[in-house]
């Protein structure tokens, strides 16, 4: 993800929260109403407490001015409590459209991103973010919005007062707030950002070793992911130090400026009694004012470095919400398919990888009727794979065009492209849901007799009933409580409620043992039936009774035919490699 500059950051950051919070304009607009109120109650409370002063300093009577001060402080506090209910209102529905979006924008971002992303730095940066967002509006409308009123108010009282005495308080409060988004802004966000990016790091190397811990048990490096976890938590733990630490500093070059600033205002005021310019109530008020400055002042440099963190906290969350979705039409106008589309075309298709320093395909010319089995083998790396990715879209093709039905696949919607197509992966993955979700996935509206008949033509019937909680029993993260043969046998399932006219399966029984293999064949045969089948495949065996074969080897398909054909050629790199296969055997 970009790094933003400091003052990027404060931009991107607040016009994403700003956007947010413009979606409630009426409740926004009411609680900056409320904080209004309450600040000028804040603001009139020293005004009348000098008043008052000098009303009992000349035996006065003090009743209208305390009666008018505790009126005041009813209002402040009033509108105060009315404002944290507001903020409720607006941050926690903005906290959860934030993560709503996130999710939504994570979900539909390219194959490419998600390969090069940790699941659990993911998490980390959508969770971050929608908690900064909480901190963000506090300190943004609760308290330094009020804070820079009320100073700005108290400075013009104190002006009233001696213009001398408001001009050091202009100065002074200048001098602060200038200091304090310095440090903030190009000392101290720096180190934040580079802490909260370790800080994802230390999520994505957690999520990794866990959800791998199978195979960290399995080859006993227990110690070893210790070691490995324990250099990302000292590097968190260096850069998390010295962010702390400037933070720590640069509360003390604030506190030390608010002293000086303390020291020169009163001092005026007090040259002004001593010369008999000012009289008790006065000096009561400036000393009322001073502490009601030097306090908002205070609570300002802190509440710069409340915005400076949140505004870190929420850098990757803005960075993510800014990367590219997939395009659901690659070449507008968007048409639909044919509802049974199955007959496939890579009409002159040229595609490379990025930073690849040639295509993998360049003018690739291929037609597969509707209703063909066909096999895709060839060496590892010779373009089986991205063949099929292409055909999902998941990557783009650089020139040409694939044709589904006769229908350029670009101007399709990926969502109704994709329903057209059932895949069974070499590993499947199941959601931590129960068997029937898992089974429906593919169609949301299913009925259980629908999930019930889609199980049983997989040949997962049998081993569903069997568990305690049958289609309810929940599989595990992955799908680690069902063996492979069984995560294979749901996939097929999941397949066969689908109903696509087109069926991916890459080499669905290359893992199994051979009682399993010959049970997830049995349903793949089935599912085959009237689908156009691409079968990406590692052992040539098991596609010996497709009715074609593409033999793939630097991203051209040098060889076309029927197995038999193919066999028959001597000099054929597919009998060679099923000859070494057998011999390997």
């Amino acid at each position: 993800m970009s790094r933003l500059s400091a003052n990027g950051a404060f931009a991107r950051v607040l016009t994403f929260a700003l956007r947010l919070w413009m979606r409630r304009r009426g409740l926004v607009a009411g609680l900056l109403l409320l904080v209004l109120t309450s600040t000028a109650a804040d603001i009139a409370i020293p005004v009348v407490t000098g008043h008052l002063v000098a009303t009992v300093s000349e035996a006065g009577s003090p009743w209208d001015a305390f009666g008018l001060l505790l009126g005041l402080g009813a209002l402040s506090i009033a509108s105060k409590i009315l404002s944290y209910f507001a903020i409720i209102a607006l941050t926690v529905p903005t906290m959860r459209l934030a993560e709503a979006e996130a999710f939504q924008r994570v979900q539909r971002l390219p194959a490419d991103w998600h390969a090069n992303a940790f699941a659990g730095s993911t998490v980390r940066q959508i969770t971050r973010g929608a908690w900064a967002l909480d901190d963000m509006a506090d300190v943004l409308l609760l308290a330094l919005l009020p804070s820079m009123l009320v100073l700005l108010g108290t400075i013009g009282t104190l002006t009233a007062f001696r213009w001398e005495v408001g001009l050091v308080a202009a100065l002074g409060a200048a001098l602060f707030l200038g200091l304090s988004l310095t440090l903030t802004l190009f000392w101290v966000a720096p180190a934040a950002r580079l802490s909260n990016a370790q800080d994802s790091r230390v999520s994505g190397a957690l999520a990794d070793a866990i959800t791998s811990n199978a195979v960290v048990r399995a080859h006993a490096g227990e110690a070893r992911e210790d070691e490995r976890l324990g250099r990302v938590l000292s590097k968190w733990a260096h850069r998390t130090r010295r962010t702390w630490r400037r933070g720590t500093w640069s509360g003390l070059a604030q506190n030390v400026s608010l002293w000086g600033l303390r020291a020169a205002v009163l001092g005026g005021a007090l040259l002004a009694f001593v010369q008999g310019l000012a009289g008790a109530g006065e000096i009561a008020f400036v000393v009322s004012a001073l502490g009601m400055l030097d306090g908002y002042l205070r609570q300002i440099g802190n509440h710069v470095r409340m915005l400076q963190k949140s505004v870190n906290d929420a850098e990757e969350l803005v960075d993510l919400m800014s990367a590219t979705p997939e395009r659901e039409v690659a070449r507008p106008p968007a048409v639909a398919l044919p509802s049974r589309a199955s007959a496939l075309a890579f009409d002159h298709v040229d595609y490379g990888y990025a930073g690849a320093p040639a295509p993998l395909f360049n003018d690739l010319h291929v037609t597969i009727p509707a209703g063909q089995k066909v096999g895709l083998v060839g060496r590892s790396g010779s373009g089986k794979t991205t063949f099929v990715k292409l055909i999902q879209r998941i990557h783009e093709v650089t020139d040409g065009a694939i044709t589904l039905g006769g229908v350029d696949i670009a101007r399709v919607p990926l969502s109704d492209l994709r329903r057209h197509i059932a895949l069974v992966p070499q590993e499947p993955i199941l959601f931590h849901r129960s068997l029937a979700e898992n089974i429906a996935y593919a169609r949301p509206g299913a009925t259980r007799a629908e999930v019930r008949k889609a199980a049983a033509r997989a040949g997962a019937a049998g081993f569903i009933e069997r568990l305690p909680k049958g289609y309810g029993t929940e599989v595990g993260e992955r799908g680690v409580k069902l063996s492979g043969g069984e995560r294979q046998r749901v996939a097929i399932a999941r397949a066969f409620l689908s109903d696509a006219p087109v069926l991916v399966m890459d080499e669905a029984t290359s893992s199994l043992d051979s009682e399993a293999e010959a049970k997830v064949a049995e349903a793949a045969e089935r599912l085959m039936e009237g689908r156009t089948t691409l079968v990406i495949a590692h052992r040539l065996a098991t596609v010996e009774r497709m009715d074609r074969i593409l033999v793939f080897d630097s991203g051209k398909i040098v060889e076309d035919g029927a197995p038999a054909e193919l066999m028959a050629r001597e000099d054929g790199l597919y009998r060679a490699l099923r000859q070494r296969q057998t011999l390997a055997a």
